[in-house]
Order: C-alpha cells, then structure tokens, then sequence
C-alpha cells in the first residue's frame, strides 16, 4: 500500500505501452499497481520497483485511479464488468482512464456503464509507441468529465508529453483516435511499399531510408518503422494484428458515416495478407513481407 500522502495509480495490461506508461509514473515517485494476466509481466514489473495484484478487484483495494490498456472494447468489458471485474469493486467518485483504441460507440456506452455505477471514464487513447512511453512521453487524447482530468493531472504529468484536452464526453477521444488510426496504417503500409518498390529496382534500403528520411517524403511512421526493417528485426513492439484491428475500426467508422475511405481499405488488405502469410504477430513492419512474397525480394536479415 502506498505511504500516506503518495498518490497512487493503478495499471491493467503490463505490455509495450501499458508496461512503459507504468514505469514513467513510477519514476515520477507515483505508487502504481500494476495488473496483468501475465505472471511474467506482473514480475518484471515488481522487479523494477513496482507492485502487482492478479485480478482487476483486487487492484480497487490500492486505488481509485485506474488506466486501462487492453487490445479492445471486449477485453475492455471484461476486465470492468466481467468476473472479479474491477467496476464493482471501486467505489463511487473512481476514475477509469480507458486507454484502448474501440469504436467510438463502444467508449460511449462503457462510459456511460461506468457513470451509472458512479465510476468516472476518461476516454484517452495513445499515440507515441513503446519507447516513448517508458521516457514519459506518451500523447493521450484524452475526452471525459473535466473534473476526472482534473483528479488525475498528477498521473498524466508523470506519462505525457502532450495531452490533448478533445471534449467532455466519452466517445470524442475515440473518435480522433479512429481518424488518427487511418493515417498511421496508410502510412505504414506506404512507407513499406516504397521500400520494397526501391529494394526491387536494386536500391540499398539503407540509402533510400537516409534519403527520404531527409526529405519531403518522410513521415514518422517511416523514420520509426524502416529501421526495423534495415535490422531485420521484427520483434512486436505493434503488432500486424493491431493494424487489422485498428484498421478494421476506421473501415467500419466510415461504413457507419457512409464515407469513403479507398486508402484505409487498401491498406488493410495489406495487414490482412501478412497476417494470411503467418506475420500476424510480427512486428507491423512486418507488412513489407508481403511484397517480399510476392516478388521475390531478399530483405536485410537479422544480425547476431
């Protein structure tokens, strides 16, 4: 239990970021309570000064303030509202800081499940990747009761670099984050097209990433993922499956809102075959492995 005076927070899914964002706080001198259905994980944490509980119900007993960071609104609800689930073990005034990239619809109805349980939701998704998440600087686009951001300021100063402050009601941060998903996997997809095309003309991949790197072509998406592709190494920091399933949620979104989205669709149907190809649990860079298969190319191979 936290010393009396020490704020404390609670974590539910120890992985890339939820495991990254945890350490930051706790290197703020925050008391955090990690959770995970990893035992590995949950050790790991303790051994870098954390403390950890196997069930959501018993996370309640350390703290009201909760951050969620599962794959999706099903494991959302489960963890919550399932058995030895966390809602009904907070009390009433808790904070519940849903961190998981769903459907808009699906953060406004958790939300409101929540309110009805006197239980605040902050709809924060994340954008920055596992390595800015360990240095505190994760984006969170954050939506919900202004007076729930305000009771957990302290917590996302510890994690944060930006905090995006979108609206008062669940569902708004959701929402960016679905516009925000379509540019992330179009770019990947694109960056790893344009790498493959330039490996398939006899280029150097390492040229082409020092070039557009350098130049009007680049994007984030490029600069972060390329080098994984130059090292050969696929190790999921962000999966091929969370594109199909981000992906997935845009091309629904639209669906719903009767808007195009030709890119996104392509785009998926990348993720989609490198996931038929056995890479689903590669790194998402690994989606250049489907031009591989198609044409043939011989990509940089792992060193050591």
């Amino acid at each position: 239990m936290p010393a009396s005076g020490t704020e404390s927070v609670g974590v539910i899914g120890l992985g890339a970021i939820g495991g990254g964002v945890a350490r930051s706080m706790l290197a703020a001198g925050i008391y955090v309570t990690g959770c995970d259905i990893s035992a590995d994980a949950r050790a790991r944490f303790v051994a870098d000064g954390g403390s950890a509980v196997e069930t959501p119900a018993e996370l309640a007993a350390a703290t009201a303030i909760v951050f969620l960071f599962v794959v999706n609104a099903h494991q959302a609800r489960d963890v919550l509202f399932g058995a030895g689930g966390l809602a009904k073990a907070l009390g009433k005034g808790a904070v519940v800081v849903s961190c998981v990239t769903m459907a808009p619809d699906d953060a406004i109805s958790i939300g409101s499940e929540l309110q009805a349980l006197g239980i605040d939701m902050l709809d924060a998704p994340t954008s920055g990747g596992a390595g800015n998440a360990l240095k505190g600087k994760t984006k969170f686009m954050v939506s919900g009761v202004p007076d729930a951001l305000a009771r957990t300021r302290f917590a996302f100063n510890a994690a944060a670099e930006k905090v995006y402050e979108i609206g008062d009601k669940a569902g708004q941060g959701s929402t960016v984050k679905v516009v925000h998903q379509l540019l992330t996997g179009v770019h990947i997809t694109a960056a790893m097209e344009a790498v493959a095309l330039g490996i398939r003309l006899g280029l150097d991949p390492q040229v082409i990433f020092d070039v557009v790197t350098g130049c009007a072509g680049n994007s984030w998406m490029f600069e972060n993922r390329v080098p994984h592709v130059l090292s050969g190494d696929y190790t999921p920091l962000s999966a091929v499956e969370i594109f199909v399933k981000d992906l997935g949620l845009v091309l629904d979104t639209g669906r719903q809102a009767r808007f195009p989205l030709p890119l996104a669709a392509a785009a998926h149907q990348q993720f989609l075959a490198a996931a038929a190809g056995g890479y689903g649990r590669e790194d998402d860079a690994a989606v250049i492995k489907v031009y591989r298969d198609l044409a043939g190319l011989e990509l940089p191979k792992r060193k050591g």
